[in-house]
């Protein structure tokens, strides 16, 4: 017969097992992101330069000059670790993210990070004033710690129908030792939460929503796409991110306030982009009009859906005519062909009454 102790070590093994498997299945699989977990000693400062480069010379199509014109909203950045991940490519958009995607609202989005640090799975959240224009700065600093070193961020094109450009978990550390810094280049990204296909379009929610898709100078593949430049392999930047570690000192005090621009950091300059001019497809033939004497004349036209700009293909003609006979004159000429065929049947049938004449006297 068994002992009490073997009887308690036995339940007390199970019970470990038990809550093992319970701890792991909340853990949830664990993504490897970026490197390797981050073993530096203390944590680092930074600061976050954030740079729009959304201009007319770099993006003349539809580019928005009223009502809105073209802006950035406030820059939304998190500090986590692997198991949180704010947004990521090829996978449907949270309410939160489309939330501020579509409209710019960031409640849904500060919620959920602050749900995800109560497990301590965000160290912190910053954020940015937004940017009036399409071209301009905005920073903040950062404090990155060892355990959440990685930093994602969203800012919101506006206007947009749910475009936004962002960075997705980009790990500031490699092993023992903080990045110095870091420079990255962004792209605009669709929510996959709103169908509209140029900046200003009206709301037309997307049913079902589609995964987080990056926008490129061919995808979505449409002539009415902002962003649909067809001569082009890839889009220019339209923004990038600047990240540059801090040395801090026992004095330091309040950090970076918001559109404060380091001496370090200038302006990129891109080349402009090519606009081909896009003209509507022909019209109908209009009325052939004209003297009969000289024949009539016919047009046809189109219009033009997109002026050229930066040395883009111009326009070609947008009237065309071709000769025609006017109908008036086709109505009066039938007539005059039944007549004839009269005569000729009469001259026919008094030939052939003559032919028979002659041949009964003879």
């Amino acid at each position: 017969m068994m002992s009490s102790e073997h009887l308690t070590c036995g339940w007390l093994q199970q019970l470990l097992v038990v809550l093992l498997k319970l701890c792991l299945s909340f853990a949830g699989p664990l993504r490897p992101l970026n490197g390797t977990e981050c073993t530096a000693k203390g944590p680092a400062s930074y600061i976050l330069v954030f740079t729009g480069h959304w201009s007319p010379q770099a993006f003349p199509k539809q580019y928005p000059l009223f009502r809105p014109p073209a802006q950035w909203s406030k820059l939304i950045a998190v500090s986590h670790n692997r198991h949180f991940r704010l947004w990521e490519e090829g996978a449907p958009a949270s309410a939160g993210v489309q939330s501020f995607a579509e409209v710019g609202v960031t409640v849904e989005l500060m919620k959920a990070a602050k749900e995800a640090r109560k497990r301590r799975t965000v160290g912190a959240m910053y954020r940015t004033a937004g940017i009036p224009n399409g071209i301009g700065h905005s920073s903040t600093e950062l404090l990155m710690q060892p355990r959440s070193s990685l930093l994602s961020l969203l800012v919101k094109m506006i206007p947009s129908p749910d475009w936004f450009i962002g960075v997705d978990s980009l790990n500031l550390c490699e092993g023992r030792q903080w990045k110095q810094e870091v420079t990255i280049d962004l792209q605009p990204y669709d929510a996959g939460t709103d169908s509209g296909f140029t900046f200003s379009s009206p709301n037309f929610p997307t049913s079902p929503p589609e995964n987080i898709t990056k926008i490129t100078s061919q995808m979505p593949n449409h002539p009415a796409n902002s962003f649909y430049y067809p001569r082009l392999k890839e889009l220019p930047p339209i923004a990038s991110i600047k990240i540059t570690r801090q040395i801090r000192s026992p004095g330091h005090q309040a950090p970076m306030s918001n559109h404060i621009l380091p001496n370090s950091i200038s302006p990129q300059r891109f080349s402009a982009t090519p606009l081909d001019c896009e003209v509507s497809l022909w019209s109908s033939w209009g009325l052939c009009l004209g003297p009969c004497s000289r024949g009539g004349v016919r047009h046809r036209t189109r219009y033009i859906l997109l002026q050229p700009a930066n040395a883009g293909v111009p326009c070609p003609e947008l009237e065309e005519q071709t000769e025609c006979v006017p109908h008036s004159c086709m109505r009066f000429q039938l007539p005059a062909r039944r007549t004839q065929a009269q005569i000729l049947g009469l001259e026919t049938t008094a030939k052939l009454a003559y032919d028979d004449f002659h041949s009964e006297t003879s």
